[in-house]
């Protein structure tokens, strides 16, 4: 039986899944580590609604857990040394150098972190995949452990997170699926059987699905890409809606009804962001070239393509309804974050129409009730687009949605905030310029109220 585990990584994965099992499995110890020091103290932070990480749920899950068997700390060596079963739950950010530039996935923190095990392990371990990796890493992973000299035995297992951020909590506690793969050998299956065991203690087993370890890599990349399209799918569609006459959400609720199709993921919006849609896909767009098969990267490629086609459409459909220019002109940024629900900024299409308008000399003001300035500011800077000091001069961070929307030429709803549902948007029209326009990149308001009050109202597809 598994009575200690360590967790590399305290970020959006390892934490709450971690929390998770240190709440559902009291007789396991649970120890996220990483080298942060900054993120360990705000893990370990006697107010948990100061935690680095913001997931409904999660404050609650870490209150009970923290301290009773679940710790945070920097002490990695110690950690690895104790533990029985170790989860990688690092960074794996597509390279920005090098072969693969811009499309592989960055395995340097994977392989530092089985460079360290091999270094401190003294005892067999298990080695659980939980970072997203393209196939075959595993592979690499048990080579470097096994080269040790230390005469320890290694099992690699994968055990990717199906996550959606801003219900990870209520995934967790009630997951469509559990995967795990790993060998077939005796050793192999024994590993296997013990990770089983450790989700059991909340999980049907019958949701437990178990299979090779390349067949588990390969599926989280596969069910990224799959859901990934359907957002590029609906996306394209929309931009016919916006041209017949057709309404998108119309089209997406018709053939969601469809059994075979099913309504998720076919919600059209200024694009998909997040950590994981855009990094996987070109990892499987790299995969794919770097075994030939062209066509198979192309067909992939083409949902990224899409994305970033809708992120620009919506950003030159601002400039050109403003009269063809926003220089000067303040643009109101409702939301930043990727989605509701989290402070996750990563990759979210907020960053990139941003960069568009101040590109054209807008005034940009954000305001999002979970994302701080220093943030917005590192993604705008991350893009390299100008210098740090130009990003500062155009771009301003509010305390409220109003402030934000005082004196603004246009507003632009970028994440999907339930708050913004319920502003007083009579208010907000008599304190802005005229005439007063919205673009809904994300179509949460109701477009026949802000008419009525005197918008100029713009929601994509429709």
């Amino acid at each position: 039986m598994i009575k200690n585990i360590c967790c590399i990584g305290a970020g959006y994965v390892g934490g709450p899944t971690m929390a998770v099992i240190a709440q559902k499995c009291p007789h396991i110890k649970v120890t996220v580590v990483d080298l942060n020091q900054d993120r360990i103290n705000a893990w370990n932070n006697e107010d948990v609604s100061l935690l680095p990480i913001y997931e409904p749920g999660l404050d609650a899950v870490v209150k009970e857990a923290r301290g009773r068997n679940l710790f945070f700390s920097t002490e990695v060596d110690q950690a690895i040394d104790e533990a029985d079963l170790i989860f990688i739950s690092v960074n794996t950010p597509t390279k920005t150098y090098g072969v693969g530039k811009g499309m592989a996935a960055d395995l340097k923190y994977i392989e530092l972190c089985a460079r360290q095990i091999a270094r401190v392990a003294k005892t067999d371990k298990i080695v659980v995949e939980k970072s997203t990796l393209p196939v075959r890493t595993a592979q690499a992973i048990k080579d470097i452990l096994d080269n040790t000299g230390n005469g320890v035995n290694f099992q690699i297992l994968s055990n990717p997170e199906f996550l959606a951020e801003g219900t990870a909590i209520e995934d967790l506690f009630a997951p469509d699926r559990v995967l795990i793969g790993g060998d077939t050998t005796v050793e192999g299956q024994d590993a296997i059987r013990k990770l089983v065991e450790v989700y059991a203690n909340w999980v049907n087993k019958e949701l437990i699905l178990t299979t090779n370890v390349w067949s588990s890599e390969l599926s989280k990349l596969t069910a990224n890409a799959f859901l990934a399209q359907r957002v590029s799918s609906i996306n394209a569609m929309s931009e016919l809606c916006e041209k017949t006459g057709a309404d998108v959400n119309e089209v997406a609720k018709a053939i969601g009804l469809d059994s075979r199709i099913g309504s998720k993921f076919l919600k059209s919006s200024v694009g998909f962001g997040g950590s994981c849609f855009q990094k996987d896909i070109l990892n499987l767009v790299y995969i794919a070239k770097s075994y030939g098969l062209n066509e198979v990267a192309d067909y992939w490629e083409q949902v990224i393509i899409m994305n970033d086609h809708q992120k620009r459409r919506f950003s030159k459909n601002i400039i050109n309804t403003l009269y063809n220019t926003v220089s000067g002109k303040k643009i109101a940024f409702l939301g930043w974050a990727f989605k509701k629900d989290t402070n996750d900024t990563r990759e979210s299409a907020a960053i990139y129409v941003a960069n568009d308008l101040i590109s054209e000399r807008a005034n940009i003001a954000v305001f999002d009730p979970k994302v701080e300035e220093n943030q917005i500011l590192s993604d705008l800077n991350y893009l390299e687009s100008r210098s740090a000091e130009e990003n500062k001069k155009y771009i301003s961070v509010e305390n409220s949605g109003y402030d934000a929307c005082n004196n603004a030429h246009a507003i632009a709803i970028l994440t999907e905030w339930d708050e913004f549902k319920t502003y007083d948007w009579q208010k907000i029209y008599d304190n802005m310029l005229k005439p007063a326009f919205v673009f809904d990149g994300r179509n949460v308001l109701n477009k026949a109220e802000l008419e009525k009050i005197g918008f100029i109202y713009q929601a994509i597809g429709s």
